[in-house]
């Protein structure tokens, strides 16, 4: 089974720029998107064989999630419950026999860090949602993460220590979530690598010297370990100033 979750920063540029080329070419059995920035009527794809599932933010042309499946779930749930958190189109949960599929756009901390006391507002509400659906069976969640967890997860991690996505407090949060009971799966299989980033700022050519971070990811529950069978981010695909990101799980 072949997962891919994609930040197409504006999926009507990213149409324009190759997004269903690459859609049908890698034929993913769940295909998650973030920051689409729609509202409903604005776009209509035509993906025959998948089932789709679209949660809008009220603000116009802001955040945003989709998720394409091709095996119908057994139920769709839109946000997680919380009426604050819920009006910016984030989280969608697709409930399958064996696991929840959870795609999230997590909340930027902005520059001068004026939205991080509300981004660990939001860390502390979505783990317990997570903890929530795991007592009913396993998770695998996926999507922009706006954080960077270890050093070796952006390039230059010295220079970025007080900066959105790099913050202690962030990187604390992505510590707890993980010892709760959660596996970062690129770094299940490639612990130590480096130079392997998802996303790169537009300004200063930073994607033609690497210069990125990894904020994109696949975590899933460890009940799950011995399912997974590969995690690879596909810093190849343009189209976004984030790249795709893919998980392959063994049903």
């Amino acid at each position: 089974m072949k997962l891919i979750s994609w930040n197409v920063n504006g999926l009507r540029a990213c149409v324009e720029k190759g997004f269903l080329d690459y859609f049908k070419e890698v034929d993913a059995d769940i295909f998650c998107l973030q920051e689409t920035k729609l509202q409903a009527g604005q776009l209509t794809l035509d993906l025959p064989g998948y089932h789709q599932y679209w949660n809008y933010a009220e603000k116009k042309g802001y955040s945003g999630t989709a998720v394409f499946t091709k095996q119908e779930p057994l139920s769709a749930a839109y946000g997680i419950g919380k009426e604050e958190h819920d009006k910016e189109g984030r989280v969608i949960t697709l409930e399958f026999e064996e696991f929840y599929l959870v795609t999230v756009y997590t909340p930027n901390s902005q520059d001068g860090l004026k939205r991080l006391t509300y981004r660990m507002q939001w860390e502390t509400d979505f783990l317990a949602y997570l903890k929530k659906l795991e007592e009913k069976k396993p998770v695998i969640f996926c999507g922009d993460l706006n954080v960077a967890h270890r050093e070796i997860d952006l390039k230059n991690p010295k220079t970025n220590r007080k900066n959105a996505g790099f913050t202690d407090e962030e990187r604390e949060k992505m510590t707890k979530l993980l010892e709760s009971g959660f596996i970062d799966t690129f770094r299940y299989f490639y612990p130590d690598k480096e130079g392997i980033y998802s996303w790169w700022s537009y300004r200063f050519q930073a994607r033609q010297k690497n210069a990125g971070w990894r904020i994109d990811y696949f975590i899933v529950s460890e009940a799950l370990k011995d399912r997974l069978a590969g995690a690879s981010i596909h810093t190849d695909i343009l189209g976004s100033d984030h790249c795709p990101v893919e998980l392959e799980y063994n049903l």
